[in-house]
């Protein structure tokens, strides 16, 4: 179940993430849900970086508004890269 909610999350942020960022967005389900999942993490690395915790560059989730930032940097260096 935890993975259940690990993927909707994931599609929810992923989906808002691809929504707020300008510019033209082909980004299907799937893709959205991995970069919300990713982006969870990218934003946990983010917040750690603004607290004092031993170990900032530990994978962990984040929550919402992290995870869409971290899922809005996913996009940009996709987007750089030409990837997405």
């Amino acid at each position: 179940m935890k993975y259940v909610w690990m993927l909707l999350t994931g599609l929810i942020v992923g989906l808002l993430a691809a929504w707020l960022y300008p510019g033209n967005q082909n980004i299907n389900w799937i893709v959205a849900a991995l970069l919300g999942i990713a982006g969870s993490y990218v934003g946990g690395m983010i917040g750690g970086m603004f607290t004092r915790e031993k170990d900032m560059f530990e994978p962990k989730p984040a929550g919402i508004f992290l995870s869409v930032v971290g899922t809005l940097v996913l996009i940009y260096v996709g987007r750089q890269l030409g990837i997405l």
